[in-house]
């Protein structure tokens, strides 16, 4: 299989991947550091779950959560408004030529699977996914 098949399969390269992982982990160190000062994010645990990366490098989408109950929109704010300064505090961390633009967004994957969960435990899909016994036979004989 050529390069070119696996870049128009539709989804990120491992080179992309490799970098979005390398930002999400110095990121997370940028932010469980303290190194941020902003009276939104004071005392704020946040999750940075995934961060994606444009095929030029030049962007980064950044997926995050706060956790404890803090005010999910207060804070993607405060780190949209500090994300030149986590940028150059990353660039310290990750090295590369161009150093991606940040925007964090919230992650709503937690909320869709908590979704799912829900749904799957309700008495009417339970029911309806319980495995019938194979030597249980309908026939009649």
């Amino acid at each position: 299989m050529s390069k070119s098949d696996h870049e128009s399969s539709g989804g990120p390269s491992l080179r992309l991947l490799r970098v979005g992982e390398n930002i999400r982990h110095a990121i997370s160190t940028v932010l469980s550091r303290g190194m941020v000062h902003d009276e939104a994010l004071e005392g704020v645990s946040v999750t940075v779950s995934e961060v994606r990366v444009s095929p030029d490098l030049r962007n980064a989408t950044v997926f995050i959560m706060p956790l404890g109950g803090d005010p999910k929109l207060v804070v993607t704010k405060a780190l949209n408004t500090n994300s030149a300064f986590i940028r150059g505090q990353m660039s310290k961390m990750v090295h590369m030529k161009y150093m991606p633009k940040l925007r964090f967004k919230l992650d709503d994957s937690f909320d869709e699977a908590t979704h799912i969960d829900q749904i799957l435990r309700d008495p009417k899909v339970v029911r309806d996914t319980k495995v019938v016994p194979a030597d249980s036979d309908d026939s009649t004989e």
